[in-house]
């Protein structure tokens, strides 16, 4: 079984993740840029973050044989926070480099007017850099976001093919599906979607435009929770090519619009024993 878990925060797991996820049969990935819990008071904050997604992170990724990718914006949770916004100014110098395949997460959190002017700017930068869009939908009142954002994308310039509604559910797929987007679903241990319930709807709306994500960060969550639909869907009676479908040909699909997927393995020097990024090596001890 070969995964692509197409959001997962990395920065906030460890190697010991890293190892399991290869073992688990995840080869690549996509990291959204989001906030980190503790509030930033800077937009220098982002950058140096930001930095880290285009170069530690995909470094240590390559160590465990997992080709690393991210997405990059100005979150909705941070949205509102005039401290942050000036980020939105410096977002271009980054959609350019490489490794970046979509502009993400953005939408909303709390719908407020500073939200709906920080998603409209950046689904217009997306457009204008060529990328798709990772469309993050509240966690409160989420039919009613979802519905705030489909009003807001049919405005702009980007094409439903080029964004995904992550973080869906049962209440929000109908719509999702009828808009011509991309679906997300992040699977949890204890809240959003289980297994199970993936199931279920995968029997009921099928496997085309459904990404299946683990969302791990440094909540309670599980970096192996693709390979668990994967199994649940075997064991429902879905195929091997319906798997290879939605935990890998469907995420490829997806941010492969951006031109910059890049699949392959790391060089040997970024793999070596003993090899470092900025002088700096994931091994502990004496080396």
């Amino acid at each position: 079984m070969r995964i692509f878990d197409p959001h997962i925060h990395m920065t906030s797991r460890t190697t010991d993740d890293y190892t399991a996820m290869y073992e688990a049969g995840v080869r690549a990935l996509v990291e959204p840029s989001f906030w980190l819990g503790q509030p930033r008071t800077s937009p220098a904050s982002f950058f140096d973050y930001f930095d880290s997604l285009l170069g530690w992170e995909p470094f240590r990724a390559a160590q465990h044989g997992i080709a690393h990718h991210c997405t990059l914006a100005l979150n909705p949770k941070e949205a509102g926070d005039p401290r942050c916004v000036p980020v939105l100014d410096e977002l271009p110098r980054y959609l350019v480099k490489d490794g970046v395949v979509a502009v993400g997460e953005i939408g909303y959190d709390s719908m407020t007017p500073a939200e709906d002017t920080a998603l409209a700017a950046q689904l217009q930068l997306a457009a204008d850099h060529g990328l798709p869009a990772l469309v993050h939908t509240p966690h409160r009142d989420k039919a009613a976001g979802l519905t705030r954002t489909l009003d807001v994308l049919r405005e702009s310039a980007l094409p439903p093919e080029q964004v995904v509604l992550d973080h869906l559910n049962e209440t929000t797929v109908g719509e999702a599906a009828d808009s011509g987007c991309w679906m997300g679903f992040s699977i949890y241990p204890d809240t959003k979607m289980d297994e199970q319930r993936m199931v279920r709807l995968l029997r009921l709306h099928g496997t085309e435009r459904v990404l299946v994500n683990s969302a791990a960060d440094w909540g309670r969550s599980d970096p192996l929770k693709t390979r668990a639909v994967g199994e649940a869907m075997l064991d429902a009676g879905f195929t091997d090519d319906d798997v290879d479908r939605v935990l890998w040909r469907n995420p490829v699909a997806f941010y492969g619009q951006s031109g910059r997927l890049e699949l392959t393995s790391a060089p040997p020097e970024e793999t070596a024993p003993g090899a470092t990024h900025e002088g700096n090596s994931i091994l502990r001890g004496g080396n």
